[in-house]
This record gives C-alpha cells, sequence and structure tokens, in this order.
C-alpha cells in the first residue's frame, strides 16, 4: 500500500476552496501554531482551540496558554502588515482578527483517558490517546461553534505521527460531520519555520512534551505519585 501524503491532499483542499471557510485550530502551544497559523490564515478564517489538560503542572499550562495568547496578539496586527518580511498581507483586508478560545484546564480528564498506559514510552499507545482526546474535543467544539472544518497543530512536530493524527480526524469528521483538514505540517520546512518564528517572537519553547510522563522521560525529576494537584 503507498502511503498517503497528507501535503498532497491539503494542497487539493486549498486548490479546491472558493471562500474563506472558518476554521477551528486545535493548537497544542505557541511554537507548533507559529508556522500553521502563518500558513493557514491565507485561506481559513481561523480560531485557535487550547485545549491541553495533559499538560503538568498548572504553572507550565498557565505558561503555554500566555505565549499562545501573546503570538496571536502579535499576529493579528503583523500579519496585516506588507513590508520587507511580509510583501503580502497573510491576513487580508476584510478578514476577522485570529480568535482564542481557551478550553477547560481538567487534567483529571487527560489521567483518566491514559489510565493503565502510563508506562507506556513515549510515542506509543498512551501518546495515540492523548491526541484523540485532545482532537475528539476540538471536533465537538467545532460542531458546537458551526465551523466549516477543524484540524490540529500536532503534526508540525517531528516527534508526532502524522499517519494516526490524520486517522483520528477522519473518524471525527465520520462522527460529528465536521469536515477534518488533512495535515503533515512538518512538511516543506514546517518545524523549521516554526523554530524560526518562535524566535522572531521570542517565544518561550518547552523541553518536554507536556503531561508528567513526558516530563520524567525527559528530564527524571518529578515522581509519578505527585502528579495530581
Amino acid at each position: 500500500m503507498n502511503k498517503r501524503n497528507y501535503q498532497k491532499e491539503l494542497d487539493n483542499v486549498l486548490e479546491g476552496l472558493k471562500t474563506r471557510p472558518s476554521l477551528l485550530l486545535h493548537s497544542c502551544c505557541g511554537p507548533c501554531s507559529s508556522y500553521v497559523l502563518l500558513y493557514l490564515c491565507r485561506f481559513f478564517d481561523v480560531t485557535v482551540f487550547y485545549y491541553n489538560p495533559n499538560i503538568y503542572p498548572a504553572a507550565e499550562y498557565e505558561k503555554r496558554l500566555n505565549e499562545q495568547l501573546r503570538l496571536v496578539a502579535a499576529y493579528n496586527k503583523d500579519l496585516r502588515r506588507r513590508d520587507d518580511m511580509w510583501p503580502d498581507p497573510v491576513l487580508p483586508e476584510g478578514a476577522p482578527d485570529i480568535r482564542v478560545i481557551n478550553g477547560t484546564y481538567d487534567p483529571e480528564l487527560f489521567y483518566k483517558t491514559v489510565e493503565g498506559y502510563e508506562d507506556e514510552p513515549e510515542g506509543g499507545e498512551r501518546c495515540f490517546l492523548c491526541y484523540e482526546f485532545r482532537m475528539k474535543e476540538a471536533a465537538l467544539e467545532a460542531k458546537k461553534g458551526g465551523f466549516d472544518y477543524f484540524a490540529t497543530t500536532l503534526s508540525v512536530s517531528p516527534h508526532k505521527d502524522a499517519e494516526w493524527i490524520n486517522d483520528i480526524g477522519e473518524r471525527l469528521e465520520a462522527e460529528t460531520g465536521v469536515k477534518h483538514l488533512p495535515s503533515d505540517f512538518k512538511k516543506r520546512e514546517g518545524y523549521k519555520r516554526s523554530i524560526e518564528l518562535s524566535r522572531k517572537y521570542g517565544l518561550y519553547r518547552q523541553d518536554y512534551c507536556g503531561c508528567v510522563y513526558s516530563q520524567n522521560e525527559s528530564v527524571g525529576t518529578v515522581p509519578f505519585d505527585s502528579f495530581k494537584e
């Protein structure tokens, strides 16, 4: 079986657009969203859905949320400019500002979702359940808000499995009726561009994915029995 090219599938969707549809974009963090927003705001009216109950601890969640809000505020000004950096405005005249919806931060929901998979290695089944958990909430939020599409920034990371992410998105499209935008945002140097944009905007780039298990695997400083606040 030939491996699917999700970037090409996204190209086909974008080429077929006749209007500017609405898109609810689940974002895992400001740095990952930096390139994805720059890319998609040319085609969609984007609302960022920041839903990440997996993040440990609460102070880290707030830090990442504030960076997301700071980036969106900057983009709402900068992406309308026309200068050497932005030869053509990314947000065209008449397009609405990028909005942010801050989802509920309830880590207990995450712990229940991954119960029994706590000892899985990073990138394994626990991570799949985490992707699915957050994307499902995004799809439901998109349906509630009447959005045309939903997507996630997760695939911009070289550590995230684009096939998993798109499989989940297609199942959720069938369940909710909201179109999932196929993507593999790490392609065409998307991840490299996110690093460049993070530097430009001075964004905090975390050194672990987000949950207590990934932090333990990354730095080994937090005992498992202390993660519930």
